[in-house]
């Protein structure tokens, strides 16, 4: 397991020890994951939070009618999982697949307390992560109703300039919330521009 990644992550918003550290590693989890692979089920126990160590991954909510919405994407160096199953409902109501080859960090819920009783470091270092995502969240919901299509695209494609090699068009539309014909002609619009 390589914990390059992850602790660069951490140190950018906390400064830890080698103490810190290698209790981090110790309690992490390497799971490599492949293409299209099926992570997270829906229904399923959540145990761990996620960090994303090589590769892109995508959560999403399906619903009655066997639509799929996606929720998220996270790229290397990102965090994922649902919060919802990690507090006091212990099923997801999400599922989380590969969109590529890459690896996982897991960090499982049952020593995520050890660790945050034992170096308050890494409840600052969470807290603070969470509320990062927490204003991503928000500011993709306010750029869902007042970015046109091409600006939300465009966004998106900054966000993550490679992803669309690896996913299906309907995939990233549910994500931008629009169809994928919308989709395809928002794209050829900024193309012949």
């Amino acid at each position: 397991m390589n914990s390059e990644i992850i602790l660069a992550n951490i140190n950018q918003l906390v400064q830890i020890n080698n103490a810190e550290a290698y209790f981090l590693e110790s309690i992490l989890i390497s799971r490599p994951f492949r293409q299209d692979e099926l992570i997270i089920n829906s229904g399923d126990i959540a145990r761990y939070v996620m960090f994303v160590n090589a590769g892109y991954i995508m959560s999403f909510y399906t619903d009655a009618d066997g639509n799929d919405h996606v929720v998220q994407f996270a790229a290397q160096n990102w965090w994922s999982g649902d919060l919802f199953s990690l507090s006091d409902h212990p099923r997801t109501i999400y599922s989380t697949k590969g969109l590529t080859e890459g690896e996982l960090l897991l960090l499982p819920r049952s020593a995520q307390e050890e660790l945050f009783s034992r170096f308050p470091k890494f409840e600052r270092y969470f807290r603070i992560s969470f509320q990062n995502s927490l204003i991503r969240q928000q500011m993709r919901l306010i750029e869902g109703y007042t970015l046109t299509a091409e600006e939300r695209y465009i966004k998106f494609q900054e966000k993550f300039p490679t992803i669309d090699r690896y996913i299906a068009q309907k995939y990233i539309a549910s994500y931008l919330g629009m169809t994928p014909e919308f989709l395809s002609r928002t794209r050829k619009k900024i193309l012949s521009k």
